[in-house]
């Protein structure tokens, strides 16, 4: 029986590396996920029914979108958390076919698990997103991949985030994380 750690570790290998097998692992054939999104800055259904369903949207589909993925959730599950767990994330991207935009954001997952460690139901809400230009790509990824990965606290993020107005707005997320 997966633990929730490893649920969740194993859906961010899955969509960050556009490995849809993986989901198997970690998801339940009757998974429903809702997303929230509070930007204009991406756009996802709302929501989602069956495993299939949810392979296409959060890694099929988003695989084909970007490349340089990394994403990071800002606190682990205790032994207290096998039902649910809620955790802050950080996500950084940019366009696969050509490299800009480059997109920043944050926001909340809302996992709910099974007996069997299996994840039932995801409520992902968006946040905040930033769009950037891929000139900034390289030191927006020199900063994600010098992180904790997929285990980041804010303290973490924050220690060497990039000075870049643009980012304000996620900076901020991050401090009220803490």
């Amino acid at each position: 029986m997966p633990l929730p750690a490893e649920a969740v570790s194993t859906y961010i290998l899955a969509k960050d590396g556009n490995r849809p097998f993986l989901m198997r692992q970690a998801f339940s054939e009757d998974i429903a996920l809702e997303m929230v999104v509070k930007t204009d800055a991406i756009s996802f259904p709302s929501t989602a029914t069956g495993l299939s369903a949810v392979e296409d949207i959060l890694v099929r589909r988003f695989g084909v979108e970007y490349e340089n993925i990394y994403t990071f959730c800002l606190s682990q599950p205790s032994e207290t958390d096998r039902a649910r767990f809620q955790c802050h994330w950080l996500v950084g991207m940019s366009a696969r076919v050509t490299g800009q935009p480059l997109r920043v954001g944050c926001g909340r997952y809302d996992w709910h698990f099974n007996e069997d460690g299996k994840v039932v139901r995801l409520v992902i809400t968006i946040e905040v997103m930033k769009v950037l230009s891929g000139a900034e790509l390289d030191g927006v990824m020199r900063w994600l991949s010098s992180l904790p990965y997929p285990w980041c606290s804010p303290a973490q993020a924050l220690t060497s985030f990039p000075a870049q107005q643009d980012l304000s707005e996620v900076e901020a997320y991050l401090k009220q994380a803490q």
